[in-house]
């Protein structure tokens, strides 16, 4: 029986919509037990059960484009193995076993990867057996199931160049799309830049061009946006980041989160298909399935039927200036020490004792009152109806967290745009905490997407574009961008990385996690002075010992050191201990108050009183 194929071909599904392409096999077979000294390709023959659970896997997760086992098939790197006759073989059950894995729902690439030789240098006997090896594969993936060739990862444009003539001859009529890797510099092999090699393939005559692998998703958008004037259908699969050996492993660093974002950046500037190279997995994909969906792609193949209109490049507006969007902005573009205070409404329906407590705190001169979003995965009244009480009521500006737990992309535009009708004009973006830690840890999360996918969709909305790039009726937002940092996480490096991809996507001002250690602060504000950005500190003042213990012990990114906690337990319980703690919550923001633009209290058990204890004479 033949196994399905998708209703249109190829290269008539790519003019109709963006395609996604599956990600890396061998990081996954190493991952799922297959161990490096194994010939990968020798498992479409030896265990096509775990080749083909991949694929599935890719399908599942949205795929559109798989890829098959059969990078390293070609005769020069089976030699190595003792297996230079298999190439047929190998490359045959491939392209098989991929074929049914994706079925009617996608399209299956062959791969054919370089063979390792040096053209400059190669011997005219190596060149023939190349282009004969090139040849063997491309007939034996099509003859497998094989829907076009794809040519990958070459550095050596004449190599490539032999490659592509080898499977022209063996596979007539068989799409091509070659792709190559440049080095960290942004060149190929022999020096050539993107517009060159762009150029060069298409008068190799190939149906499309891409690049792949890499040093991930940066370089690989920079060098899209320089070979995208061909005219070809343009390919991005860039590799998860460059590895980092962890704990005797190599891992790769780059969150599925990070290709959702850069899914949709590099769409908009001009791939029509994405995918992922080493070290992206299938949740990775699931993510760019997402991004493509929403930019007008991600249909099945065999759905692909409806003609798409050629599309149209909206430029966005320019954002309004800082000082513009709101009073907090003005004094935080001023440079002016700023003061934000936590009052979240109690449980339940009434917001009065939280309204008069805020009211309390703006007429002792407090900035701005911030107002959380189901803080530690408790369900209260909506935040966004809080804020807009302290507007319509007292004329008090809030800032509204946002975080990602609990509304899918469609809820939080919708968010958004209420929040902005409403004159809410300052967000704090957050992931947000998961609902196992909550009053309902049977509540479904959502996490459509992360802080840093949602700042990337408020600084879209702020140029008047919304997710999917078109304009937004009636003009743009004018959000102050402020996000989170927890200068007590495990892996500091990691939360700074975090943060500067924030920073790119969007973020303006930092509100740190609560911080009760100078050194740790010290080292922050330098790890993260490049970023030039206005730091508001954290500032929880402590309520007794066993507050003092839980913080450190229980709660995820808090760090109080031994000497503090000691002098909390010192402290007789009640109004004494109250005051120990405010004393050093005093000492703590008055030692750092000249090198941070502000303070962000979060008073404990709804004790607004302290925070005004701590903040007199600060100003």
């Amino acid at each position: 029986m033949t196994p399905a194929r998708p209703a249109a071909p190829f290269l008539e599904a790519l003019q109709r919509s963006i395609l996604v392409f599956d990600g890396a096999m061998g990081s996954l077979l190493y991952e799922r037990g297959v161990f490096v000294t194994q010939n990968f390709e020798q498992l479409n023959v030896t265990r096509p059960d775990i080749v083909k659970k991949i694929h599935g896997d890719y399908v599942d997760a949205g795929a559109q484009v798989i890829e098959t086992n059969t990078f390293g098939g070609n005769s020069f790197r089976l030699e190595r193995y003792g297996l230079v006759n298999e190439v047929r073989s190998y490359n045959l059950a491939g392209a098989r076993v991929a074929r049914e894995a994706a079925g009617s729902a996608a399209y299956v690439a062959g791969s054919i990867g370089p063979t390792g030789i040096v053209p400059g240098v190669a011997t005219q006997e190596d060149l023939r057996a190349a282009a004969s090896t090139f040849a063997e594969q491309a007939a034996a993936l099509v003859e497998g199931g094989a829907d076009l060739l794809m040519i990958e990862t070459f550095r050596h444009m004449e190599e490539l160049r032999i490659a592509i003539d080898a499977a022209r001859r063996a596979a007539p009529g068989t799409p091509i799309l070659a792709s190559v890797t440049f080095d960290a510099g942004g060149t190929v092999a022999d020096g050539s830049q993107p517009e060159g090699v762009a150029a060069m393939l298409r008068d190799f005559g190939v149906d499309a061009i891409g690049i792949n692998c890499g040093d991930g998703p940066q370089l690989a958008l920079s060098m899209a946006e320089r070979m995208r004037g061909t005219g070809l259908p343009l390919c991005a699969q860039p590799n998860a980041g460059l590895p980092r050996t962890v704990d005797g492993r190599l891992l790769y660093m780059a969150t599925p989160e990070y290709f959702d974002v850069f899914t949709r950046r590099i769409i908009q500037a001009g791939a029509q298909m994405v995918g992922g190279c080493c070290g992206t997995t299938p949740e990775h994909i699931r993510w760019m399935v997402k991004s493509a969906r929403m930019l007008g792609g991600g249909a099945t193949p065999a759905a692909a039927a409806r003609p798409k209109a050629a599309p149209v490049e909206v430029i966005g507006l320019d954002p309004i200036p800082l000082a513009e969007r709101s009073r907090l902005a003005s004094k935080i573009a001023a440079g002016q020490f700023v003061v934000s205070v936590e009052v979240n409404p109690a449980p339940g329906l009434s917001p009065d004792s939280a309204l008069a407590a805020a009211k309390m705190l703006i007429d002792n001169g407090i900035d701005v009152v911030n107002v959380a979003d189901g803080p530690r995965a408790t369900a209260r009244m909506s935040n966004l109806a809080f804020c807009a009480l302290l507007i319509q009521r007292y004329g008090i500006e809030p800032i509204l967290h946002v975080c990602g737990r609990d509304r899918n992309l469609i809820g939080q535009m919708a968010h958004l745009l209420g929040a902005s009708a409403v004159g809410i004009q300052n967000l704090v973006v957050i992931t947000g905490d998961p609902p196992k830690i909550g009053d309902y840890p049977e509540a479904t999360a959502v996490y459509d997407l992360d802080s840093i996918g949602l700042l990337n969709m408020a600084s879209t909305m702020n140029r008047g574009l919304d997710p999917a790039g078109k304009r937004i009726a009636g003009g743009q937002t004018s959000f102050l961008l402020a996000t989170g940092l927890e200068p007590g996480a495990q892996d500091l490096g990691k939360e700074i990385q975090r943060l500067e991809r924030k920073h790119a996507a969007g973020a303006e001002i930092v509100m740190t996690q609560p911080i009760f250690q100078q050194e740790l602060l010290d080292e922050v504000l330098r790890r993260i002075a490049h970023l030039n950005m206005p730091v508001l500190i954290g500032v929880l003042p402590l309520v007794s010992y066993k507050n003092a213990e839980f913080l450190h012990n229980e709660v995820p990114g808090m760090q109080i050191p031994e000497a503090i906690r000691e002098r909390m337990r010192k402290a007789p319980p009640g109004a004494e201990a109250r005051k120990e703690g405010v004393r050093i919550a005093r000492e703590m923001l008055f030692s750092v108050r000249d090198r941070v633009q502000g303070a962000y209290l979060m008073p404990p058990l709804g004790k607004y009183e302290l925070a005004l204890e701590v903040l007199d004479g600060l100003k």
